[in-house]
């Protein structure tokens, strides 16, 4: 019998960590044929979702995929992501959470420049202390794609 991961076990502390103490839960994940999520929210290969009891019905967190269901932009929509492919979990108030090592993403029908970056893995950079999460309002600042204001909720940066 192989032995399971603990990444499942850990995606799950993570997530009730969040919730028992009042944070939103977002999880970030890779994007491959075996992810099911709506490809318009898919950028440079991954996807960022608020996994949190407000934004989803029906959230199974299990050892080999996460599986729920929420709306996007008013229509209900199937996830579904393999716990491999998730890249992190974490606070969106604090930015706390825990980062993890995915395997590259197999090549897929586009240039050979994409292909090679993917093939690289991600490279995650710090979250802001939590000096600056103290400072936060508690209204959230725009979503409007802009850099984030001093004082603004922090977020997770990967840079490739």
């Amino acid at each position: 019998m192989s032995e399971i991961s603990t990444k499942p076990y850990l995606l799950r502390a993570i997530y009730e960590w969040c919730t028992d103490n009042g944070y939103t839960p977002y999880l970030a994940a890779m994007v491959d044929a075996n992810t099911r999520v709506p490809r318009e929210f898919v950028k440079n290969g991954e996807i960022v979702l608020n996994i949190s009891f407000t934004a989803t019905s029906g959230l199974k967190m299990e050892n080999d995929f996460i599986n729920f269901h929420a709306r996007f932009g008013g229509v209900a929509r199937d996830i579904s992501i393999p716990v491999e492919n998730v890249v992190a979990i974490y606070a969106r108030e604090n930015g706390q959470g825990m980062a993890f090592e995915v395997s590259p993403v197999p090549a897929r029908e586009e240039t050979d420049s994409v292909s090679d970056d993917m093939a690289k893995g991600p490279a995650l950079a710090a979250v802001p202390a939590a000096e600056q999460a103290t400072t936060s309002s508690t209204t959230d600042p725009d979503d409007n794609g802009g850099p984030s204001k001093k004082g603004g909720r922090p977020t997770l940066t990967r840079i490739k």
